[in-house]
């Protein structure tokens, strides 16, 4: 059975993930060519998934090779136009308000997979932490655009998906290969989709967009995702989820350390509630015993031995 309290190193590991993935709205704006966003996820999950592929020298085997598929499509594949059509259509705190909705998703499907329990705890932090993002992020007068708004439902329902098939599936490969096939997979199905909305990538690239994608493809996503899915391989996904509320934190943060952008009390007290629903998710008792153990799948105390954003 899971300890209630997980280790605060595999914790902090885990975390840095999605904080990592807020830093991706600064880079890009910042560092990339205007307009391409589609290019900067491919940019990001084709050749860090390449990277890893070549690295550990595996490829997938037997039912591998679909349930890589489902999950890279799941991951990075469905997750990132979702993400960008939503990024485009919604400010950015609707969008981020929309998407906090994440940990709830996994928790109910959770229940539904991998049998944990769907306690009080769980429900009132995931409320707090929409709350908190939304305070932390959300506009007066912000417009909703309908289409903007399923996008961004979405977006945070696939990644959800994602996550708790990931963990319902441990992989009896290495972390990185399996991470690496997940990221190929998805930036194949990117890039089609980029050719054909955007185009080819500019003919000319300067050394400021080059950083801007190197850093991308190796912390945004060969990095992160590893870490992401190392801390899911031995934690509960309720758990990991709720850490992707730390996304929108750092984003804010970034704005306010690099762009200048001003921070009110009203965000001091969004950011402090995010906080706490992060915390109270990780003290409390994430699950019990599965009263329905997956079948074809390892129980959670071999799961734990093996020691698994879009964004």
């Amino acid at each position: 059975m899971l300890r209630n309290r997980a280790d605060p190193r595999l914790l902090l590991s885990t975390a840095a993930a999605p904080a990592v993935w807020g830093t991706t709205y600064y880079v890009t704006t910042q560092y990339l060519p205007p307009d391409r966003p589609l290019l900067a996820a491919t940019a990001r999950a084709l050749p860090a998934g390449l990277l890893l592929t070549a690295l550990t020298r595996q490829l997938p085997r037997g039912s591998w090779w679909w349930r890589a598929a489902v999950l890279g499509a799941l991951n990075m594949g469905a997750c990132f136009p979702l993400l960008f059509v939503a990024a485009y259509r919604l400010p950015g705190g609707v969008a981020a308000t929309v998407g906090a909705v994440q940990p709830l998703l996994v928790a109910a499907l959770s229940t539904g997979l991998l049998g944990e329990r769907l306690t009080r705890r769980t429900l009132l932090a995931g409320l707090a932490g929409m709350v908190g993002v939304s305070l932390l992020v959300l506009r007066p007068g912000a417009r909703l655009d309908w289409l903007g708004v399923l996008a961004a439902l979405g977006n945070a329902t696939v990644m959800a998906t994602g996550v708790v098939l990931a963990k319902r599936w441990p992989s009896p490969a290495p972390l990185l290969a399996t991470t690496g096939w997940q990221l190929v997979t998805g930036g194949l199905l990117l890039l089609p989709l980029s050719l054909l909305v955007e185009g080819p990538p500019p003919a000319h690239l300067t050394g400021r967009n080059l950083l801007g994608y190197g850093y991308l493809t190796l912390l945004g996503a060969a990095v992160a995702y590893a870490l992401w899915f190392r801390g899911l391989r031995a934690l509960t996904p309720t758990r990991v989820a709720f850490l992707t509320l730390l996304s929108p934190l750092v984003a804010t943060t970034v704005g306010w350390l690099a762009l200048g952008q001003s921070l009110t009390p009203l965000q001091l007290l969004g950011a402090a509630v995010v906080l706490t629903s992060i915390l109270i998710a990780q003290r409390g008792r994430p699950a019990g015993p599965p009263s329905r153990p997956p079948k074809h799948s390892p129980s959670t105390s071999t799961q734990e031995e093996t020691t698994i954003p879009c964004a």
